[in-house]
């Protein structure tokens, strides 16, 4: 029997990730109140369930029997029943939005700013978080690409990392992305915006990255960024890191960023047990 529990911040897409578990063959149980947890399992038990995977959402709904979470997850172990706490989370800004676009309060504070309940919630929540066994920051996911992060943890993949990358070039006279973690410049490469025939074309089209690479630069560089990013990722996720945005930038942010950015995303996407996915911000600006 494999036993999930589903938490994290309210908004963070706790009830798709339910409904992808449930399509993937799992029970699931919503909001379950931590006083029938172990009721709940003396049921499966005794009862000729046809399941053999179950998920329970159990999050700040709870209210004062939050803090007996941890006790009964202990207990639950010690008696010879072993779970798995699958922690949703994303910024304060993406939950505030969320939240504004539903109209809804938030559910520690009724009535009164988001910013407020969030800020409590983290605080009776941090300890799921910090014995979590699968993080995902849903920030800047589209459901299609939560769903493909939840298959990949629960489809029996035991190599799965709690680390999701995204690279994502830019242009810098846009601005450097505000959450990017690695930052890499190459506005020294040949640019194909001088060139009248390559200017509306980006760094996807073919005839744009042979410019790109014309002089032997760009292979080198890619070299030399393949060897470090290999070497940072697996020690990112020793650390702990769940979240990782590689971005690269050139002046417009559409020839030479988009062609490099493209180059590592190709790169990485060979046999990597992460999460991945290529965001070209700026690629459609005039």
């Amino acid at each position: 029997m494999r036993l999930v529990i589903v938490s994290g911040m309210s908004g963070a897409g706790k009830t798709v990730a339910l409904k992808v578990l449930e399509d993937m063959g799992y029970y699931c149980v919503d909001n379950l109140p931590i006083s029938l947890l172990q009721k709940f399992i003396e049921l499966l038990e005794h009862n000729d369930i046809p399941y053999d995977n179950f998920a329970l959402s159990i999050d700040i709904r709870n209210g004062k029997e939050l803090p007996k979470l941890e006790r009964e997850l202990e207990n639950l172990r010690a008696g010879g029943h072993p779970c798995e706490i699958f922690f949703l989370d994303a910024s304060d800004e993406t939950l505030i939005k969320r939240y504004k676009e539903t109209r809804r309060s938030h559910p520690l504070n009724p009535g009164g700013r988001i910013e407020t309940g969030l800020k409590l919630e983290r605080e009776k929540i941090d300890f799921l978080r910090k014995s979590a066994d699968y993080i995902i920051d849903t920030s800047k996911l589209l459901t299609k690409e939560l769903r493909a992060q939840i298959e990949s943890i629960f489809s029996g993949n035991s190599d799965y990392e709690n680390l999701y990358i995204t690279i994502l070039s830019f242009g810098f006279k846009y601005g450097i992305p505000a959450d990017a973690d690695l930052v890499f410049d190459v506005r020294f490469l040949p640019n194909p915006y001088y060139v009248d025939e390559l200017r509306q074309k980006t760094g996807k089209d073919s005839e744009v990255r042979g410019y790109v690479f014309s002089d032997g630069s760009a292979e080198i560089f890619l070299e030399k960024l393949y060897s470090l990013i290999d070497f940072l990722i697996p020690r990112y996720i020793a650390e702990g890191k769940n979240q990782l945005v590689i971005a690269v930038g050139c002046t417009g942010g559409k020839h030479r960023s988009v062609t490099v950015a493209g180059e590592l995303y190709r790169h990485l996407s060979g046999g990597s047990d992460y999460g991945l996915k290529l965001d070209d911000r700026d690629i459609d600006r005039k």
